[in-house]
């Protein structure tokens, strides 16, 4: 069986996990490497054994146009013009969340996409995890009835990871365009993928970096993260929304990478007029049994455990060869973007904001 050929576009960072996913997979080879950090690039080449090695995609698209499957885990601002190169070079692409710096952005991938016929999936993990499975089964067995009502929170105390996470014209924004996103996509996900119609958030820019308060910077990614980007921190350290969607679900979602809490969290609830679920990080289902209030609890595991990243390559593996659909469409990504556009705008504005 001849084996998809694979690049990845940006080797730091987060790119660790989707590696591993290619590599257990025996239906790809992983077949080129492509970073601006030198020094990154030529130490992930040596671990993995991979010798087409490129600072520029076109030099490598060029180079080796034998290319299948593109894996883009860059900074936020070259996700579109990464994709755009490998979709215009044949390729099938898989990007990390978010999908791009702003929703018309987002829209000139999935068409471009759409008009190769090649395949586009995005890294919303969370859809992936045990959490999320059984949520949608208890959704999709009634146990919730009405969704009318979710919170979302993933809050930390001193968890700025520097680097171009901090810096906006790299990143695209703070703890919400990084993390919020993740929870958003998730009780979307829950839901059944309702649309957003309006959207009104702030931002807040108070504490900043405070990793002096720690020997080690808290939550840095990968040892090379600082060198990737400018010591800038211009991004907000707190974010909070509130979304509406057009089945009359509200969401009211906080992220922080700063915040002068005692206990962080990445509490996510889904409320219905039948039941509800907590994620956190276990799942809970609250409703009645025979005729009293409940809270129940699963011998099998819930929680998201980290080895849903494979998970997620070995479904858009399958979604190549046709044999499943993407999970994690293109679609979602966009409509993912037309919030976090509308809560940095309603932030901006200090107004609600309609989404179209």
């Amino acid at each position: 069986m001849k084996k998809l050929k694979v690049a990845i576009i940006g080797v730091g960072g987060i790119s660790g996990v989707h590696i591993d996913g290619y590599l257990s997979d025996p239906r790809c080879e992983l077949y080129a490497f492509c970073d601006i950090n030198e020094k990154t690039l030529k130490a992930k080449g040596e671990k993995y054994g991979i010798t087409r090695l490129y600072t520029d995609y076109n030099q490598m698209f060029k180079a080796c146009p034998e290319i299948d499957v593109v894996n883009v885990c860059t900074w936020n601002n070259a996700h579109v013009p990464a994709g755009l190169a490998a979709v215009e070079n044949g390729c099938h692409v898989f990007c990390e969340k978010p999908m791009a710096m702003s929703a018309e952005e987002s829209e000139k991938l999935k068409l471009a996409a759409e008009k190769k016929n090649v395949k586009l999936a995005l890294g919303f993990v969370r859809r992936f995890g045990k959490d999320a499975v059984l949520a949608r089964e208890l959704v999709e067995n009634g146990m919730l009835g009405d969704i009318y009502y979710a919170k979302a929170e993933y809050l930390r105390r001193n968890g700025n990871p520097r680097g171009w996470f901090s810096d906006k014209k790299l990143s695209g924004g703070g703890p919400m365009i990084d993390l919020g996103v993740h929870v958003i996509d998730l009780v979307r996900y829950i839901a059944g993928n309702p649309l957003p119609v309006a959207v009104y958030g702030a931002t807040f820019v108070k504490l900043g970096d405070r990793h002096q308060l720690h020997d080690k910077p808290n939550y840095l990614l990968s040892d090379e993260a600082g060198e990737r980007g400018s010591g800038v921190c211009d991004v907000e350290d707190l974010a909070t929304a509130t979304i509406r969607f057009d089945n009359g679900m509200i969401l009211n979602v906080e992220t922080s990478y700063s915040l002068n809490i005692g206990e962080e969290s990445r509490r996510v609830q889904v409320l219905g007029d039948k039941g509800g679920i907590t994620i956190n990080p276990d799942l809970v289902y609250h409703g009645e049994v025979l005729n009293r209030l409940a809270d129940i609890t699963f011998a099998t595991p819930t929680r998201f455990a980290g080895t849903e990243y494979s998970d997620e390559i070995h479904a858009f593996i399958s979604a190549v060869e046709g044999k499943e659909q993407i999970k994690a469409t293109a679609a979602d990504g966009v409509w993912l973007m037309k919030i976090l556009d509308a809560i940095y705008e309603s932030a901006r504005t200090q107004s609600e904001v309609k989404i179209k």
